[in-house]
C-alpha cells in the first residue's frame, strides 16, 4: 500500500487479469488438494485386495483418518492466517500434503497408510480457509459466489483427474506409483503460488477501507475466544445460515460416503479394468459436477441481484432433482446405463457448494473469513468427510456379513434391517479376506464372495444417498429469513 498526497493509505489496485490469475492458481491448488484427498476412493479396490483390508478400514482411510487433523487443525491454522501472510500459509500447507501423499505409496500395511493419511489431512487443513479469505478480498460480495464456484471447481476437476490418472496408473503400474505421480507435482505448484500471489489488504473488495481501517487486536486467549465466538454465532445462531451449514454437511456426508465406494462398485459388479472405469466415470462425473458447481455460483449471483432467496433455493431444487436420479443409477443392470444416467445428477446436486460458501463469507467481517471457513469445515468435514465413508463402509461390511451364504433379502430395507439386527458379524470377512475368495478356493465360494460384496456395496451406497435428500430440506428451510439476513449484512459492510 502507498500514501497519497494527504498522507492517507491507498489500497492497491489489482487488474481483472491479475485477479483471474490469482483465482486460477488457487483453483489449481484446490484441484491438487482434492486429487490427493480423493485418490484413495479411486484406487481403494486395489489397496483393499493388496493389503487385505475391510471396507470399514477403507472408509477410515478415506474419511476419518484424513478428516480428524484436517478439521481440528483448520481453526488454529486459520487464526494464524488471519494475522499473517495467507499466501505463505497456503504454500507451506501444499508442500506438506503433497509430500505425505507421495509417502502413501510406500505404505506396507494399514497402520503406516493410516499414519500418512493423517499427514495429508494435516497439510490440507491450511488450504481452503486462507484461500476463501483471499478470494473474498479480491472479489466483491456480488461476485463472491461466482468466484468461489470457480475455486470449488477444484473438487470435480480434482476428482476427475484422480479417477483418470489414478485408474490408469494403478492398472498399468501399481497403486503405489499412482500416489507418487499425483503427490510430487504439488511441491512445484507451492513455489509458484508463493512467488505470484500477492497478499491483499483485509476487506480490500468491500466498500469500506481495507487493512488501514482494521487494526489487529493484541494476541491473547480472550481475543481469540471472542473472535471464535463471533464466528460461531454468525454460522450457528442465524436461522438461514445454520440451515445452509446443515444442508451442506448432510449433502457432503452422502457425497463422500458414496464416492468412496462408487467406482469400487463398478469394478466389483461389472469386472471392468480400473483404467476404463476411471476414464469413463471419472470424466462423466467430473464434467457434470463441474457444470453444477459453476451453475451454483453464477445462477445465484445473477438471480440474487433481484432476490437473495435464490442462494439457498438453487441448491434445494437441484438436490431434490438429483437424489432420485442417483438412486436410479445404482438400480441399473449394465454399466453403460449407469454411465449414461451419471451425466445428470452432478449438474443439479453440486449447485450447493458456492451459494453456501458465499453466504458464509458474507456473514462475517473481513478479518474473520478464514476462521469462518475453518469453523464451517470443522463441522462439515468431521461429520461428512470423517463419517460418510466410514458409515458406508461399515454398512457394506455389516450387510455382507449378514447376507453371506443366505438367499437375497429381496429389497434394500429388509437387507439393511437384517444387517443391523446382528448375528455373525465376521462371516463374510473371514471367508472372503479383502472381499475375494482365497486362492485355490472352490468356484462356488468365489462366486458367493463376489455376489455378496456387489449387492452389499450397492445397498450401502443407496442408503447413504438418502442423506442428500435430508440436506435439501435444510436448504429449503434456509429460504426463510435469507433475504433479511443478506440485506442486514450488506448494510453492515457498506
Amino acid at each position: 500500500m502507498a500514501e497519497n498526497g494527504s498522507g492517507a493509505v491507498e489500497s492497491p489496485t489489482y487488474s481483472a487479469g491479475y485477479k483471474a490469475l490469482v483465482l486460477a492458481l488457487l483453483l489449481a491448488t484446490y484441484t491438487f488438494n482434492f486429487i490427493d484427498r480423493s485418490i484413495i476412493s479411486i484406487i481403494g479396490q486395489a489397496i483393499k485386495v493388496d493389503l487385505k483390508l475391510t471396507d470399514t478400514q477403507l472408509g477410515l482411510l478415506g474419511g476419518f483418518y484424513f478428516a480428524i487433523l484436517y478439521t481440528l487443525l483448520g481453526i488454529p491454522i486459520a487464526r494464524i492466517a488471519e494475522r499473517t501472510n495467507r499466501v505463505s500459509v497456503i504454500s507451506v500447507s501444499l508442500i506438506i500434503w503433497s509430500a505425505f501423499t507421495a509417502l502413501c505409496g510406500t505404505a506396507a500395511n494399514f497402520t503406516t497408510l493410516a499414519a500418512y493419511r493423517f499427514g495429508v489431512g494435516f497439510g490440507e487443513a491450511g488450504g481452503s480457509p486462507p484461500s476463501h479469505s483471499l478470494i473474498s478480498d479480491y472479489f466483491p460480495p456480488k461476485q463472491r459466489a461466482t468466484a468461489l464456484s470457480i475455486y470449488s471447481v477444484g473438487i470435480p476437476l480434482g476428482g476427475m483427474i484422480a479417477a483418470v490418472a489414478g485408474g490408469w496408473l494403478t492398472e498399468h503400474f501399481s497403486w503405489r506409483t499412482a500416489y507418487f505421480i499425483v503427490g510430487l507435482p504439488g511441491i512445484l505448484l507451492a513455489l509458484l503460488v508463493r512467488l505470484v500471489i500477492k497478499e491483499p489488504p483485509r476487506g480490500h473488495s468491500e466498500a469500506k477501507a481495507g487493512d488501514a481501517a482494521y487494526v489487529k487486536p493484541p494476541l491473547s486467549l480472550w481475543t481469540e475466544l471472542r473472535e471464535m465466538g463471533a464466528v460461531v454465532a454468525a454460522l450457528f445462531f442465524k436461522w438461514p445460515v445454520v440451515n445452509m451449514v446443515l444442508g451442506v454437511t448432510l449433502v457432503s456426508f452422502a457425497g463422500y460416503g458414496t464416492t468412496q465406494f462408487s467406482l469400487a462398485y463398478i469394478v466389483r459388479a461389472f469386472h471392468l479394468k480400473l483404467g476404463m472405469v476411471g476414464l469413463v466415470f471419472g470424466v462423466i462425473a467430473g464434467a457434470s459436477t463441474m457444470i453444477g458447481t459453476l451453475v451454483g455460483g453464477f445462477l445465484p449471483d445473477w438471480l440474487g441481484k433481484r432476490n437473495a432467496i435464490w442462494y439457498p433455493l438453487t441448491p434445494a431444487i437441484g438436490l431434490m432433482i438429483a437424489t432420485p436420479i442417483n438412486l436410479l443409477i445404482y438400480s441399473q443392470s449394465t454399466w453403460q446405463m449407469m454411465a449414461l444416467l451419471s451425466i445428470l445428477p452432478g449438474i443439479f446436486s453440486y449447485t450447493y457448494l458456492a451459494p453456501t460458501f458465499g453466504v458464509v463469507q458474507n456473514s462475517v467481517a473481513p478479518h474473520r473469513r478464514a476462521t469462518a471457513t475453518a469453523v464451517l469445515f470443522l463441522f462439515l468435514n468431521l461429520i461428512a468427510l470423517g463419517g460418510g465413508p466410514v458409515f458406508t463402509g461399515w454398512l457394506i461390511d455389516h450387510i455382507a456379513n449378514a447376507n453371506f451364504g443366505r438367499p437375497p433379502a429381496g429389497d434394500v430395507v429388509q437387507s439393511v434391517l437384517g444387517a443391523l439386527q446382528g448375528g455373525d458379524s465376521t462371516r463374510f470377512t473371514l471367508a472372503c479376506p479383502g472381499g475375494v475368495a482365497p486362492k485355490g478356493a472352490a468356484p462356488a465360494l468365489a462366486k458367493a464372495c463376489a455376489g455378496t460384496l456387489v449387492e452389499a456395496t450397492r445397498e450401502g451406497i443407496l442408503v447413504t444417498f438418502l442423506f442428500a435428500a435430508w440436506g435439501s430440506v435444510h436448504f429449503f428451510l434456509a429460504t426463510l429469513g435469507i433475504v433479511k439476513h443478506m440485506r442486514e449484512r450488506a448494510a453492515a459492510q457498506a
